[in-house]
């Protein structure tokens, strides 16, 4: 626990400095919502014409996917830590190689905060909004729907667990790719537009083809939005569920594993902007 401590003192101070940027979680629950709105409508049009090519989602399944993705959308990882990447410009990247600590877990712990205090309130919002607003206003076919079973919610409240480790194992790649080209916003630019598509936040993974489902299902970038969101939903139960479960824990592992490789050889040549 002792050793603990220092990794849960860096992720307990980010969480909080960053929930104090309220005025931010307004404005992306705002955008969110607008978003969130137009998909909504969209694909209640796309229903209505073609039901059939709707896949294994139903339309308030679809809707409930949407919102919910809407709500965890800060925890998809479009970027690295954009305080790595400044430390980086400005060659502060030194002084974390000066603390007695694991670099890896140090940062690991920060990317974690980063994204759960963004994504806490935003989510929180986004449920008072399409949970409970648009029932009692009488929108209740375009509303959040519950999960149908306690056990549905906590196979759920698992995978979002494991959404957060799997995405910040990526988060440390990128991190450290940044460290390695000195610059992280040709990475970030690469990469986000393959998890945009792949994580399900474009399009709903089930609607794709149906030739594409078995690689949709277990390429990484699934466990970072579309499987939690199809567990919530109830499109993946019972085998398929656990099976979502793994593949998220076992993308984390791999992840783990190479940052962890990748920053030994990083940091053992260690290049600073400025000399």
């Amino acid at each position: 626990m002792d050793a603990a401590r220092p990794y849960a003192a860096a992720f307990a101070a980010r969480f909080m400095l960053l929930l104090q940027y309220r005025a931010a979680a307004l404005a992306g629950f705002a955008t969110q919502c607008w978003w969130g709105g137009i998909k909504v409508m969209v694909y209640a049009a796309f229903f209505a014409a073609a039901p059939a090519a709707a896949g294994s989602l139903g339309l308030s399944q679809t809707i409930t996917y949407i919102w919910l993705a809407q709500a965890l959308l800060a925890l998809v990882p479009w970027s690295g830590d954009p305080e790595i990447g400044q430390a980086v410009r400005s060659g502060a990247i030194g002084y974390d190689r000066l603390r007695p600590l694991d670099t890896y877990g140090w940062w690991y712990a920060r990317a974690a905060a980063w994204m759960t205090a963004r994504a806490l309130p935003r989510a929180a919002l986004m449920l008072a909004f399409a949970g409970v607003l648009l029932p009692l206003i009488g929108l209740e076919a375009w509303s959040w729907r519950p999960p149908q079973s306690p056990l549905q919610a906590g196979l759920f409240a698992v995978s979002v667990i494991l959404l957060v480790a799997l995405s910040s194992a990526w988060v440390m790649l990128l991190n450290l790719a940044a460290v390695r080209f000195l610059d992280e916003r040709g990475v970030n630019a690469l990469t986000a537009s393959a998890i945009i598509v792949f994580s399900g936040n474009l399009l709903p993974l089930p609607l794709f083809p149906d030739w594409m489902q078995g690689f949709l299902f277990v390429q990484p970038f699934a466990g970072m939005l579309d499987i939690p969101v199809r567990i919530y939903s109830g499109d993946l139960t019972g085998q398929r569920a656990l099976a979502g479960l793994t593949l998220q824990a076992g993308w984390t592992l791999a992840f783990i594993a190479l940052g962890r490789f990748w920053m030994r050889r990083v940091m053992g040549r260690l290049q600073m902007q400025g000399g």
